[in-house]
């Protein structure tokens, strides 16, 4: 990766700057990033971008012509640039695993270090974090609202070039079986899928040409797009070059639930009862529940998925919860917290766990305040390492978050599951906090 230092915002390393020349860069210090509500009035939300992160962080550091410019531009001052210079990030991080659940409040990222190491990060960890969750948190929801069947990512042309493959992998994360980002592929493994859009059935004389030149290239076990001139008549073709062999068609417009009903009763009359029904065209989690009782075999995903369906960002902020008392190397951590009206914080370094009935089932959100909850034998710590002493200990395969996050969604009650806004499926209590913080202190 090339060096990160510079995705970041201006006034992240004025603060550095200031604080060196306080003397105070180097108290000890511990932020903590998360989330004030869930977006949307969701359920739950789903968390993606840490093993992203972590790469981030690892090569957050300045290279000469990064440092040259901010000499130049006289962004900071010379000192800072020498200090820059150094960088690396010492300290510790650690965090909810990727793939897990999340509730208003839970400290998704505690970053542990000297204020100036800890507060460089802030943009870089939220710029992920942000984007990489919205888009799993609605990828979840489209998984869970298909049931069972295959959900297929094929995003990237609605979106950023380099935010595609991220959007892609986390929502591979979430349940999604493919994607058409070859990128994804190539980066994190993710299985690839594609076939052929409308214009390779217009560049040829006649869709039987177009459909005989495909099959001849790919097999029998293709996908063919049904719908650029008559659906049935498509159909009949099909079947006919391929035989009842055939892989899957694929719709792409109209109404769909409609149109999957009768192109499963031609495909049925005509022998091809295997072949599959695969929908397309800006479905949503809402769409995609619509189409529960069609005979549709397997959903492509792509607007509504790479922009959060509806909900682009998580709302995540990062916030310093405690600092040393002094510049004392042995001083006492102290709570702070801003206290601006909307913007509430809790103050104090937090630990979690999910507090689950003798079945399992996940009921309360424990946060400590200073120390950690204690487990009552059915509970789940939420934290894990990530970071110790600047070293990346947190470092997973995709298919660990994958099985996380299976595992997760499987421990909520039932209505978190449901669709329509609401309360978050469970409640978030802070143990240890002297202003009796709860719940009312983080809304949907």
């Amino acid at each position: 990766m090339h060096p990160t230092g510079l995705l970041t915002d201006h006034y992240e390393l004025t603060m550095v700057q200031a604080a060196l020349q306080a003397g105070t860069a180097d108290r000890r210090s511990v932020f903590e990033l998360f989330g004030r509500r869930l977006k949307g009035g969701r359920r739950y939300g789903v968390v993606a971008g840490t093993g992203r992160a972590l790469e981030a962080v690892e090569s957050f550091r300045f290279d000469d012509g990064q440092l040259g410019f901010l000499q130049d531009s006289a962004v900071v001052d010379d000192h800072t640039v020498s200090w820059l210079a150094n960088y690396r990030f010492t300290g510790n991080i650690s965090g909810y695993g990727e793939g897990d659940v999340y509730f208003p409040g839970s400290p998704l990222l505690v970053v542990e270090s000297t204020f100036a190491e800890a507060v460089l990060l802030e943009t870089l960890l939220l710029s992920i974090l942000n984007h990489d969750s919205a888009v799993a948190t609605a990828a979840s929801r489209m998984t869970s609202a298909a049931g069972g069947r295959p959900c297929i990512e094929m995003g990237s042309r609605r979106t950023h070039e380099w935010a595609a493959t991220a959007a892609a992998r986390a929502a591979y994360i979430a349940g999604f079986q493919t994607t058409s980002n070859l990128q994804a592929g190539l980066d994190y493994g993710i299985p690839t899928a594609g076939t052929a859009a409308h214009s390779f059935v217009l560049l040829h004389d006649s869709e039987r040409e177009a459909f005989e030149a495909q099959l001849s290239s790919l097999g029998k076990s293709t996908t063919l797009l049904v719908d650029t001139y008559d659906i049935a008549e498509a159909v009949k073709t099909a079947v006919d070059l391929a035989g009842p062999d055939l892989g899957a068609v694929r719709i792409d417009s109209g109404d769909l639930g409609l149109l999957a009903q009768r192109v499963r009763r031609q495909l049925d009359e005509l022998g091809a009862n295997s072949t599959r029904i695969v929908v397309t065209s800006d479905l949503d989690e809402f769409a995609i529940a619509g189409l529960a009782a069609a005979p549709v075999d397997g959903y492509g995903v792509g607007t509504f998925l790479v922009t959060g369906s509806g909900q682009p960002t998580s709302g995540f902020v990062y916030k310093l919860v405690a600092r040393a008392a002094s510049d004392a190397p042995d001083a006492p951590l102290v709570a702070v917290a801003k206290k601006s009206k909307d913007k509430v914080s809790i103050g104090g370094r937090k630990w979690a766990l999910r507090r689950r009935s003798p079945d399992g089932i996940a009921e309360v959100e424990v946060l400590g305040v200073g120390e950690p909850p204690v487990d009552d034998g059915n509970d789940r710590e939420l934290l894990i390492p990530l970071v110790r002493d600047g070293e990346v200990v947190g470092r997973e395969h995709l298919d660990r978050a994958r099985d996380r996050h299976r595992f997760a969604v499987a421990e909520l009650p039932d209505e978190a599951h449901k669709l329509s806004r609401g309360d978050p499926a469970i409640p978030t209590h802070f143990l240890g906090d002297d202003r009796g913080a709860s719940t009312a202190l983080f809304s949907i």
